[in-house]
């Protein structure tokens, strides 16, 4: 017979908490807020300017601050979302929402991108005029724009996967806004305009690194990936080494739910039947401690229970420690 217990169950009064957990704050909403206003109002003002000024840098940092403004909508949208209570239908409430919100911006930075790459080839191939004036005007603009929101959105909490995200736009803006500037200063001082596209490209390439990691942590996450400093193997080990009355671990499962809220469920076989509670109770504290899970769900191996199920989840052979004299039923 196997036991499941709750880590909600065990924990010591205060000792179930969310220390290690990114806190969602009004303060967060309102510079979310704040940015999203100050960037979609430039971003209208910067188009107009590359559209008479002929340039592509700017046309394409206006293009990346339209997705800026998308990113930080989500951010926002993640935070009201995330407040609403769990219900019947989605136990876990709506956290996990601000992971899509992170995946949606990657794909649009990947939008993007393309995009410039796409009008650089053209202006290569057929350059246009292009007014220097206007464009290092507007230009300059846009950076001192891009610097007031780089410095709204990095004050306070930054951990979750959409505020990220959104921090990712802007530092991408902010260096298409330095690359417009010195386009255009080569193109008053020389008259060499091919330097507005090959600019742009680089600045694209540049923001294509960033979205590429965040499309892989999000996609990590909502495959239920297990963070780096919380594989099964990590776990299994920690816990053998940490835990007193521990005869071995199992059916290691670990995931994020959404940024910094990492959960778990696993199997534990104690040394002694009696002693199952008090061991129980030291595992959950070493996963809070050693690796920041918050919520774990405890299967108990009992010894005098001999268990054919292995999980068909797992691929791996756990850790078997010197003293585990259990049937060989327990182990995958």
């Amino acid at each position: 017979m196997t036991a499941h217990t709750s880590g909600d169950e065990h924990a010591h009064g205060d000792d179930h908490d969310h220390e290690h957990t990114p806190t969602v704050t009004s303060d967060n909403e309102r510079k979310v807020l704040l940015s999203f206003v100050l960037t979609f109002s430039f971003m209208l003002v910067e188009a107009v300017g590359g559209v008479l000024s002929g340039s592509l840098a700017l046309l394409a940092d206006a293009g990346h601050m339209l997705t800026d403004a998308v990113a930080l909508a989500l951010a926002y949208a993640a935070f009201r979302f995330g407040r609403r209570a769990a219900d019947s239908k989605r136990t876990f409430g709506y956290l996990r929402f601000e992971v899509i919100a992170g995946f949606v911006n990657a794909l649009t930075l990947l939008g993007i991108v393309v995009w410039i790459a796409y009008e650089a080839w053209v202006r290569l191939s057929s350059p246009p005029t292009i007014l220097a004036g206007p464009m290092f005007i507007v230009a300059v603009l846009g950076l001192l724009v891009n610097m007031l929101v780089l410095w709204i959105m990095t004050r306070g909490e930054t951990e979750h996967v959409n505020v990220k995200g959104a921090i990712l736009h802007v530092i991408g803006d902010l260096l298409g806004s330095v690359g417009a500037i010195v386009a255009a200063i080569v193109i008053y001082y020389t008259g060499w305009t091919p330097i507005d596209p090959i600019l742009s490209v680089f600045v694209a390439a540049l923001i294509l690194r960033s979205a590429l990691k965040l499309l892989l942590k999000s996609i990590h996450i909502l495959l239920e990936g297990a963070p780096d400093h919380a594989t099964p193997e990590k776990v299994e080990q920690g816990l053998m080494q940490a835990v007193r009355g521990l005869a071995a671990v199992s059916h290691i499962h670990v995931w994020q739910l959404t940024s910094g809220r990492t959960m778990a469920t696993l199997h534990i076989r104690p040394d002694t039947d009696d002693a199952a509670r008090a061991v129980v109770k030291r595992v959950e504290q070493a996963l809070r401690d050693q690796f920041s899970i918050e919520h774990a769900t405890i299967g108990i191996d009992w010894n005098s229970d001999v268990d054919e199920n292995a999980c068909s989840l797992q691929t791996t052979a756990p850790h078997t420690d010197a003293h585990d004299h259990a049937a060989p039923g327990h182990q995958h």
